[in-house]
Parts: structure tokens; sequence; C-alpha cells
């Protein structure tokens, strides 16, 4: 019977070798199949090197790849140092005799395979393991510069008493290079097994002396420094019970501390015994006590790592945890307040009451004008059948809200920048020349006043090249010298730029292409980028990249493509934010403005970490989500859970040439400090930033958002209040959005007055807003600002104004209910009711501020049916405003405050048993009513010619009139010595 370990191919015919031109055509297809990714690899590399030099960053860059690089080098040869070492070690200890077994006769076959090429499988092991080594090293790349470049916070743990520059800084990357020991060990450990087992050194299947020599040495050697790498573990892990989520708060609880921090430390010990064990057993060869103390380490691993914890959590701490809990949970609040810069925030009592004096109703009437209606969501629509000139503009869905001085008063704008949108073209003029030569770039932004009622709530446009249009974002009766020399509006860089533009020109004689400004004429304007950056795409070695690059031959072969011509790409502002500074996360939203003639985006820098001791963790995205943000929006870096965040850089990208500023804002930031040195002159200082431009920054939404996520339960500073849990907040759900899938309402930036005048002023302040409800209730619980004008010393102040639980003030679910449900109202609106072509669309619910009270205003547009019909956009025609238990409807801003405070009610004397009768008005008073009503027919005029700034001037005039004459009849009021209400006369639009 022929053996089993016999060739099964012997007697069998020889395998017909393969033709030569088959060898020739596969070597063939390796070849060209390594040189198209060789070829992929180096476009990548080589434009990506070209894109940062364009805009200036061409050290961040270098800094980068020198650093990856340098890492991937270290840890892949390191790795692939020790495991080829130990592979040679147990090749040169391997056996000289084997004893005949059929397990080495089964071996020496593989023996016979691997012994004419055993030193090329021994480096390609080693490449292979070393390239994995080498990308995981470099995957570190920012754990490792933080721990170069740490400093300190200035402040230290209640356990360790370490820095928190230690949690930060150093011990990301300690847990970096012990995870790396160990992982060298069980990858040289499993080499080494491999290779004594197939030379001999390992036999299986022997009775005795399974294991020769010098190969229990070798593994004992091994197994010892994996055992004490263990030890560097645990020892680690006693520091990062500091950030342990999933107890009651994030943080050493009491179990943590009695039970679990204690099992660390003796853990650790039990590790280096057993890794002592090890190391012994090189001289005594015996394994029994190295398995002993592995045992022990398996069986305290389980009894000290989980068994105990869990009989303390179950015995000691939920039979009393409002005792034992405590200490944990202050310590937990001081540090979170801390970490989210929430620890000044100032929380007040406000009253709820809704009863005002004569002058602070007279005075919210006179204020009415400054409070915006304008929805940055609804008046979008507006904006692109108004403004957008061609199909291929368009603005972002959701505008953005700055203020500008008009006329030396300070107002709230609401505007979006014009950019170009290429699926607006026709699909016959959608060829290569077109999509990358011409539709190059957007032009300028347009802009509404935020609390301007118009027929479409739309001012002139803004940024349109001449002075009395730039000047619109000044207001319509702006003057022309506004508009400062030089200006440029032409929009190469933004969120909505093409993939990539091809600009320039073969000679200054030569015909511009570009497509510029539309003149309504047959011919529209053209123009030619000469900004700075782009990079240069003349040569036929550019060409050839970009060809390569974007699979496009016309780049290299287009007549359109000049000695002079730069390609412009990886236009998106948040996107060259992140590139140039890919150590922060990027606020989600780049918001516009005009500085010195020119258009420019401001963003928002944060520094993060998951890693502050004893700082709630949470994640991102769920922070920052609500109903105008979409979570596949976000770019967060590295790591979605934080536990710490500054606003620490304010980014500015001109919208023409690309030029990328970072300007450093929270100095005393050590993160900051930390990547300033990485990244040496990247970040300028914050003195540097230009005063006209500082005017434009404000309070970032995102950073806003978290904070306000935090303050719902950090809002609370006493530990036992915070574990009963009786005052904890949240962000209510927003009432105008869908009702199938509810998310929460978003912050809005309104110019709000303080609650106390006297203390802070009375001249209103650029802020960012929000109110909270009770967990899992309605009514209306705090409402929540900061201050948002950087240009302000009061920059960054949060003020909390907490009502009080008894009485309780409806929230804004419960206002929205009431105005869809008051007769009034409904009565009001019966109009819009019965037409079936018409629907109402409520705009964003405002809630501010006034007296002891809060007053929210909600603008009520309607809208015609049909999205094929280009005149379909909301037009805002109601303002429904609540305050108290009363409620009002009114068709200007005005009206509707007037109404609702009661301000329009004059009085009149009284007998005793009589009634009163309605006096009549002033004479002075019935004039400031007839001109209004004069403006008012004015506007109609003026709006029915299509001539929209005249229909806001005369609105205007008209609301000024109005207000003037409530003025009048409240001090008449005032004047009587006994009142009874009467209706005044009224006046409408």
């Amino acid at each position: 019977m022929s053996s089993i370990f016999e060739d099964p191919t012997r007697g069998q015919a020889p395998r017909p070798e393969r033709p030569g031109w088959a060898r020739g055509v596969l070597i063939t297809a390796i070849v060209m199949l390594v040189l198209f990714f060789a070829m992929s690899a180096f476009t990548g590399f080589w434009t990506e090197r070209l894109w940062f030099g364009s805009v200036g960053y061409s050290g961040v860059f270098t800094r980068l790849v020198v650093t990856k690089t340098v890492l991937f080098l270290v840890f892949g040869a390191l790795l692939a140092a020790v495991v080829v070492l130990n592979m040679v070690l147990a090749y040169r200890t391997r056996p000289r005799f084997r004893p005949a077994s059929p397990e080495q006769i089964g071996l020496d076959r593989y023996r016979q395979a691997i012994d004419p090429i055993r030193l090329w499988v021994t480096i390609g092991v080693g490449l292979v393991v070393g390239a994995f080594a080498g990308a995981s090293g470099s995957g570190m790349w920012r754990d490792f510069l933080l721990w170069r470049n740490g400093t300190s916070f200035g402040r230290k743990d209640p356990y360790f008493k370490k820095d928190i520059g230690f949690y930060v800084f150093d011990l990301p990357w300690l847990h970096h290079l012990v995870d790396f020991a160990m992982a060298v060990t069980v990858v040289s450990l499993l080499a080494a097994v491999l290779v004594h087992y197939l030379y001999g050194g390992i036999r299986l299947q022997a009775t005795r002396d399974r294991l020769s020599g010098a190969a229990a040495a070798q593994i004992s050697v091994l197994l010892g420094f994996f055992v004490l790498a263990k030890a560097a573990d645990y020892w680690l892990d006693r520091y990062d019970l500091l950030n342990a989520s999933g107890g009651l708060v994030t943080g050493i609880t009491y179990t943590d501390d009695h039970a679990v921090l204690p099992a660390k430390t003796i853990l650790m010990s039990i590790a280096l015994i057993c890794a002592a064990l090890f190391f012994a057993n090189v001289i005594k060869r015996t394994w029994m006590l190295p398995s002993v103390g592995l045992g022990l380490l398996l069986l305290s691993a389980i009894l000290l790592g989980v068994i105990w914890p869990g009989a303390v959590q179950q015995f000691q701490v939920n039979p009393s945890q409002s005792d034992k809990e405590p200490p944990y949970i202050q310590r937990n609040i001081e540090a979170t307040r801390a970490a989210y810069d929430i620890a000044d925030a100032k929380v007040e009592p406000y009253g709820g009451e809704s009863q005002l004096t004569s002058a602070q109703r007279k005075g919210e009437v006179e204020n009415a004008p400054g409070i915006r209606l304008v929805d940055p969501k609804l008046i979008q629509q507006a904006f692109e059948q108004q403004q957008q000139l061609r199909r291929y503009y368009s603005v972002a869905p959701v505008l953005d809200v700055d203020r500008y001085v008009v006329n030396g008063e300070e107002r709230d704008v609401v505007l979006g920048v014009r950019e170009i949108d290429q699926s607006g073209m026709t699909e016959d003029s959608k060829n290569w020349s077109n999509l990358h030569t011409v539709y190059t770039h957007g032009y300028g932004v347009v802009a509404a006043y935020g609390n301007q009622r118009n027929a479409d709530g739309v001012e002139k446009g803004l940024g349109t090249g001449t002075a009395p249009e730039w000047a619109g974002v000044q207001g319509a009766n702006a003057a022309a010298d506004l508009a400062p020399d030089g200006y440029r509006a032409q929009v190469y860089f933004g969120e909505k730029s093409p993939e990539y533009s091809i600009v320039g020109k073969a000679s200054k004689d030569a015909r511009d292409v570009e497509l510029d400004q539309p003149s309504g004429e047959d011919t529209d304007s053209t123009s030619t980028y000469d900004g700075k950056a782009g990079v240069g795409v003349g040569g036929l070695f550019r060409k050839l990249l970009y060809a390569w690059k974007y699979g496009e031959p016309n780049i290299l072969l287009s007549e359109r493509v000049y000695d002079e011509s730069k390609i412009l790409y990886d236009r998106d502002p948040s996107k060259m934010v992140e590139k140039v500074a890919p150590w922060l996360t990027v606020d989600r939203d780049p918001f516009p403005a005009i500085v010195d003639g020119k258009v420019v985006w401001l963003l928002d820098g944060y520094t993060t970490t998951d890693q502050y001791p004893l700082s709630q963790r949470a994640s991102y995205q769920d922070m920052i989500t609500d109903s105008l943000a979409n979570p596949s929006e976000f770019r967060t870096l590295p790591t979605d859970e934080i536990n710490y965040m500054r606003n620490a850089v304010k980014a500015v990208v001109d919208a023409y040439d690309g030029t990328v500023t970072l300007y450093a804002w929270d100095e005393k930031d050590p993160l900051l400090k930390a990547w300033r040195a990485s990244f040496p002159g990247t970040v300028k200082d914050k003195k540097d930033i230009p005063a006209n431009l500082l005017e434009h920054m404000r309070y970032p939404e995102d950073m806003f958002k978290v904070q306000r996520y935090q303050l719902a339960r950090y809002h609370v500073t006493d530990a036992d209040t915070f574990y009963e849990d009786t005052q904890r907040w949240e962000v209510p759900t927003d009432p105008t959005g869908s009702q199938n899938s509810p998310k929460l309402q978003p912050p809005y930036r309104l110019s709000v007055r303080s609650a106390d005048p006297a203390k802070d002023g009375a001249a209103p302040v650029f802020s960012l807003t929000s109110t909270y409800v009770p967990y899992k209730k309605q009514n209306l619980a705090a409402f929540v600002s900061v201050d948002g004008d950087a240009s302000r010393d009061s920059y960054g102040t949060i003020r909390v104004l907490e009502l009080p639980t008894s009485g309780p003030v409806k929230g804004p679910r419960q206002i929205a209910n009431d105005f869809s449900t008051d007769a009034e109202i409904q009565k009001e609106l019966q109009q819009t009711n019965v037409q079936t072509n018409v629907h109402k669309v409520y705009g964003n619910l405002l809630t501010l501020p006034v007296g002891d009270s809060l007053l929210y205003v909600q603008p009520l547009y309607t809208q015609r049916e049909g999205a094929e019909d280009s005149g379909n956009f909301p037009v805002l025609n109601f303002v429904l405003v609540s305050f108290g238990d009363r409620l009002a409807i009114g068709r200007s801003m005005s009206e509707a405050i007037a109404k609702v405070l009661g301000a329009e009610e004059t009085e009149t004397p009284t007998t005793p048993g009589g009634e009163g009768e309605e006096p009549a008005l002033g004479e002075s008073v019935i004039g400031l009513l007839q001109k209004a009503d004069d403006e008012f027919a004015a506007a109609k005029a003026a709006l029915a010619k299509g001539d929209l700034a005249g229909y806001a001037e005369h609105t205007e005039a008209a609301e000024r009139f109005v207000n003037r004459a409530l003025a009048e009849a409240e001090k008449a009021a005032e004047a009587k010595p006994a009142k009874t209400p009467a209706k005044a006369a009224k006046t409408g639009s």
C-alpha cells in the first residue's frame, strides 16, 4: 500500500508549460497595473502639493508629509526588524536532528519548498508587517505632535494630581506606544512559533520534549515582554478611569474609586510578577511557574476586573447611591463646565410676569422695527426667484444673518452669496468648455433687511458691481459712495463651486470668456480671473497631471488651456480651512461678509478632544443636529465623541482670490498653543485681526449648540440636585419642522436687548438665542443667549434667564398651537384659509425677553401651490405675537406688538356708576394716522409698478407714522385721571 505521504502527482503526465506569449501578456498586465496605481498615487500626491503651494500653506503640507513619513518608517522598520530578527533566531536555533515522525515527514516538503527562497520570504514578511505597522503609526500623527508640543493646562485632576495636559497630550501617545509594544510581541511570537514548528523546534505530536530548549527560551522571552507591556497597560488604565463612560457620569464614580482603581493596581503587580516568571523560565526551563502566573493573572482579571466592581456596585452603591455618588458628581460638574467653557454662564431668575408699565409698552412698540422677521430659510426661495438673475445662479438653502450699519444705525441683515450652479444650465450647453472655462464663478451677494416686510422680503441686490447696488446691503436709501473702490463681485471660491475650473487667457489683449454679471441684453459681460490662488497649468507636465487626475483628456488637448492658465479646485471654504489646518474641527456653516469691498467667507475652527479628565463625553453630531442641520454635512475630526471644545481660530477665505487666513482667537487654549508649535507660522495673532473684519465676526453656531446641550443639565451646580435630576432641561423640538421626524429648534441670531438695561445697557446686542423646556415637558424653562458681536467686550457672555416653576410659561410648541387655534387670529386669516391654491408657511418662532416675561414673534408667509410656477415663493403677510396670555396678529411688527401689549388702547375718564365714553382722538394722532394711510397707499402703488425699493421706502415711512401716533395716544392716555379702554382708530397696509 502506498504511503499517505507519497507525492500524489507521481506517475502523472507533466503539465504542459504555459506559452511564452501568455507569460508575456501576464507580465505586461501586472506591470501596467503597477504603473497605473503608481501614476495615480504620484498624481494625487503632486497635485496636492501644488494646491497647498497655491494657497500659501506649503509648509503645512511639508510638515504633514515629513511627520507621517518619519512615523511610518520608524514604526514600520521597528516592527519589521523585530519580527525578522525573531524569525532569523528561530531558524538559526533550529534542531540539527529531527526524529523521524509522520509530522516531520509531512513538513519536509514545505521546508524543501521554502529553503531556496527563505531570504525572500523573510524579507517579504518583514515588508508586509512593516507596512501595516507604518500605516498605523503614520495615522497617529496628531497624537505624536500633541505629545511633542504639549503644554500645561495650569490645572490638576483631583485624584492623581497630574496636570490636565498629561491626559490630553501624553496619555494617548503612551497608550499607542504600549499597544505597539504588545503588537510587536504578538506578531513576533506568531512568526517565531511558525518557524520553530516548520523546522522542528516545536513538535506537537511528540510525547515528550515538544519544545526545543531554544524555542522554549525564545517563546518565554516574548511572552515575558507581552505580559510586561500588559502591566504597563494596566498602569495607564488607571488614568483612563477619569474618562470612563457608561457610569452615572463620565469619570470616576464610587465603584471606580473603591474597586476598579485598586483592581488595576493589583493586576499590574500580578502582571509584573508573571513577566518575571516568564523571564526566569529562560534559565529554569519549566513551564509550571509561568503557567501558574498566567493563570493567576487571567483569574484575577475576572475576579478583580469584573466580579468585584459588580459586587461593590450592586451591594454598596445601589442601595445608597444618593449618599455615595455626590462627591464624584460634583467633580464631574466642575470639569464639564470648565471643559465646555460654560463655567461663567450667568444663570439669573426671571419673573415671568407679563405686566408692563406704560413706558415699557411704549418702548417695545418703538423697538418693534428692530426685531428680525425675515426667516433665513424661507426667504431663500424669494432670493432665488428675484435675485438669481439666471438659472445657473443660486444661493445657499439657509441664508446667513449679519449686521451692518445703515445710516448710523446697526441693523440685522439676511444675506446670501449668489454662486454658480451648473445644474441650472441647459443640457445643450453642458459641454466641457462651458462647464470648466466659461461657467467658472458666481457673482455678488443679495441681501434683505432682517426686519423689512416687503412683497418678497428682498432688498436691492448686493454686490452687482455698481455703487448704488452694492450699497443695497446698507439699505435701499444708502448713499452711493458707500461702495469702496476696487470692489470685486466675482465669487470663485464658495460652497457650490464647480469641481474644477480653468481660468485665465492667452494674453492681455485676448477676449475674456468667463461668464460674468448678466447684463440683460443680447450678450452677457465676461471677465478673467487674476487672483492669487490657483495652480498654473500651462506646461505639458501639469496638463498631463491634471488630465490624469480628472480623467479628462481635454485638459491636455483643449486650446482653452493657455500658457498663463490656472486651474482652481478644492474651493469649498470649509474644505480649504480643513486642509490648511487639519487639526481643526471646522464649523458647519461658513458665512459671507463684505469687508473692504471684498466678499469673504468667515469660518470658525474648534480644538476638541475626548481626553479632558472627568468632563462629560457626548457625540458632537448629536449635540449640533437640529431642524436646519443635516448630520451628513458634518466633517468631524478626529473623533465624534468629545468632552472639551474651544473656538480657537477664526478663519477668513477670500471669495475672489482664495486667500486663506487663520487668526488665533482663544489664545489661552493649550491645544491651540500645541498646534501652533506643531505648524509654526500658520496662525496669526489675535491682535492682527483688522477692526472692520472683527465687526463681522460672530459667536459660532456649533459652539453655542454644544454649550446649550451641556447647559441643559450642567446649569445645575449642586451635586445633590443634579443626582435627583429634577431640574434637567432640554432644547424644544422645532414647532415649524416636520411632525413625523421632529428635530430640535435651531438657535436664532437676533439683536436682543438685555433684561436689565440699567446694568447691561439698553442697546440691543447681536446674539445667538435659544430656549429650554423641562425634560419631557413643553412649558418654557429658560431663555439662553450669548453675546455674539466679536467687537464687544461682552462677546461670549452666556446669559440664562430661568423662569419660575410655579405658574408655567408656555413653550414654543404650545405657543405655535395657540397661534393655529386662536379664534381671533383664524378670523383674520379667514381669506387665506379658504383659498385652495394658497397655503400658510410659518417662519422661525422667535423668543425675546421683554420686561419680566418673554415675547414670542413668528412671521407668517403665504405661498401659492405649484412648484413649476416661477413666482412661487413665500410672501410675508402677517406677524403673530404672544405675550403672557395674549395673542395678536398684525400686518406689520409694530401693529402686532402694539396689539399684544395693549399699547394701542386709549383711556377715558369714568364717573361712579356710569359708562365710559369713547373720547375723540387728538388732532395730532389723527394727522399722523392719515399720513400713514397716505404712505401705505403710495407703497401699494409702487408695488403694483414692480418698484420694490419704493415699496420698501413708503412702507417703512408708514410704520414710523403709526409708531408716532401710538406714542401720542399713549401720552394722552397717561394724562387722564381715570381710565377705561376704548379702541383707537386703526389703519392698515
